[in-house]
């Protein structure tokens, strides 16, 4: 009888295992992530099936669900509040097909009239922020991925509850996988004082408890639909370069004050109504800005769009470059789109350069770049890694007409599996200041050399290839 109740047990896995290898065959997200998942769940499906159900779903099907209903429910609101971006709307004739291409993709117009301040580290970021939220009258909307209950956490709770004291409405989103580790007590004392906290999770009900594999990667700030940040920095000491066992922590923020603002706030809206099931009601007029007209759009994205919308928006940046691209990811293992497209831009003679870090923070991430350097190095792509300290800045420059700062990692989590958001800048003058930036972190920097990547022991590439093997699943 033991014996039966084994092998039934044993078909059983195995059925299951073929089962899940045939969706995932379908509905895989690459065709690497495909055959990576189809191997496994056929040859280990007792370890595999499990993983695969947590791990390896498609689309955010409840987010999508949300979207559609958000269709018949709200669909005329962003009419409207669209509408109001008429007289904003930017249409630049240079390149007008790319531009083009990502207000499609991203479904938010580009818009003139913006300030555009690049805020370098911690420091300056958080002062401009906590500044920020001193100037509240109405609302303020607040989401990060890492919440932490230290200094800088408990810094900017108290800033909270000040302007929940005076009357401003806060609406607080954090993602409970990134925040797992924030206190309950955190939560409660915001609560306590008034603040709207809510976790951004991955399932909300029994059809979607498996969807643990995505995040909620956004780091905005909206102050009554006038002023928006948003950037790379979560909310921990670290990002202010204060953890000894990480070291210095380069990172880069935005400030905007315009009608690219109610781009983040779109973003927001969305969030919020996922996690709470609740319309916001906000400030939709666009706030124009006297003191600069730089043109900028929002590029949200994530799991829940049709399309890999970051992965296209950043192919579309390095096939608009003619003379230069140079971008910045602390996460670097991207998708053979992007490798092909960096590689082709520099056999036609772009000036190439990719900025990582020296310091890994993540393992099979650091490994499976390894895989392909080499030819990237070989096509003449300069490949550098940033010495001092840990590289999480998320920034893309191209020519010297435009560039963008954000939450994208040039990696498949932010390609597929996290909801992500950019601001992409068309402005010349805030090119050459993020080229300057850009210049004095290359200058801290070594290049990678191809003798780095080839002259490696055949154990290291063993474990480097099957690291990249694995990261479409990651």
């Amino acid at each position: 009888m033991l014996a039966l109740f084994g092998a039934l047990f044993v078909l059983f896995f195995h059925a299951l295992g073929v089962l899940s290898g045939v969706m995932a065959l379908m509905s895989s997200r690459t065709s690497q992530g495909a055959i990576a998942w189809l191997i496994s769940l056929v040859t280990f499906p007792y370890l595999a099936v499990p993983a695969y159900w947590f791990l390896g779903r498609p689309r955010f099907y409840g987010y999508v669900n949300a979207r559609g209903e958000r269709d018949n429910v709200l669909r005329r609101e962003l009419h409207r509040v669209r509408s109001h971006l008429d007289a904003h709307r930017s249409s630049l004739q240079e390149a007008h097909c790319r531009i083009q291409a990502i207000e499609r993709l991203s479904m938010t117009p580009l818009t003139s009239g913006n300030r555009v301040d690049l805020l370098i580290d911690g420091a300056d970021a958080f002062d401009s922020m906590f500044e920020g939220l001193k100037r509240a009258e109405d609302y303020v909307l607040i989401q990060f991925f890492i919440v932490r209950n230290d200094r800088l956490g408990r810094l900017l709770q108290q800033h909270l509850i000040d302007c929940a004291e005076r009357g401003v409405r806060v609406c607080f989103i954090y993602d409970e996988l990134g925040s797992h580790q924030l206190p309950e007590r955190y939560i409660r004392t915001l609560r306590d004082a008034g603040v709207e906290i809510h976790r951004f999770g991955s399932s909300r009900g029994w059809r979607h408890r498996f969807q643990v594999n995505f995040r909620n990667h956004r780091k905005v700030l909206v102050v009554d639909g006038r002023e928006g940040w948003v950037g790379g920095l979560n909310v921990g000491i670290e990002y202010l370069g204060e953890k000894p066992s990480i070291g210095p922590w380069r990172d880069t923020h935005l400030y905007l004050h315009g009608p690219a603002v109610l781009g983040l706030q779109e973003a927001f809206w969305e969030d919020w109504y996922w996690a709470t099931e609740e319309i916001l009601a906000l400030e939709w007029q666009p706030q124009h800005t006297e003191t600069q007209d730089r043109q900028v759009i929002i590029v949200p994205t994530g799991p829940a769009d049709g399309q890999a919308t970051a992965s296209l928006m950043v192919q579309n940046a390095i096939n608009m470059a003619k003379k230069r691209f140079w971008v910045s990811s602390p996460y670097f293992v991207p998708d053979e789109g992007v490798q092909d497209a960096l590689k082709l831009a520099a056999l036609r003679g772009v000036d190439v350069r990719v900025m990582i870090p020296e310091r890994p923070d993540h393992l099979l991430v650091y490994l499976s770049a390894f895989s392909f350097l080499g030819d990237m190095i070989r096509a003449g792509v300069k490949i550098y890694r940033y010495l001092p300290g840990f590289l999480h800045q998320k920034v893309m420059l191209v020519d010297q007409h435009s560039a963008s700062v954000g939450t994208v990692n040039l990696d498949n989590r932010s390609f597929r599996l996290n909801f992500e958001i950019m601001a992409y800048v068309i402005d010349s003058g805030f090119a050459q200041e993020v080229e300057a930036m850009l210049t004095r972190d290359l200058a801290q920097c070594r290049q990678v050399t191809l003798d780095e990547i080839t002259q490696r022991p055949l154990w290291r590439k063993l474990v480097s290839r099957a690291a990249y093997l694995a990261s479409p699943i990651q």
